[in-house]
């Protein structure tokens, strides 16, 4: 995720300071993406039936969490914590897809 000349990668830190200031602005980033991801999550209502199963949509939520999973082995990370993270996201953005709708 080295978007500009200041951005550094793991092994270019000299010192704690430097290490924890790339952690934080890959922590920001993460988060502007949820951010963006949000929105996409908002524009998806206007597709759905005004149903609790169309917003749930356990089909989709399941094979979303299965390819994150699948991605988060392939960089090295614990599927397992991948697949409780989005589990939690998603279930959040479906409570907010249902205030949206009002179900």
């Amino acid at each position: 995720m080295i978007n500009n000349l200041n951005d550094k990668l793991p092994h270019e830190c000299t010192n704690i300071d430097e290490v924890r200031a790339e952690i934080d602005r890959i922590d920001r980033e993460i988060i502007r993406q949820l951010s963006v991801r949000f929105g996409y999550v908002r524009e998806v209502v206007k597709y759905k039936e005004s149903t609790a199963d169309s917003i749930e949509a356990t089909d989709r939520r399941a094979a979303v969490i299965s390819s994150r999973r699948n991605w988060a082995e392939e960089e090295g990370l614990n599927p397992d914590v991948v697949g409780e993270i989005y589990d939690r996201l998603i279930r959040y953005f479906i409570e907010e897809e249902k205030k949206i709708i009002n179900v």
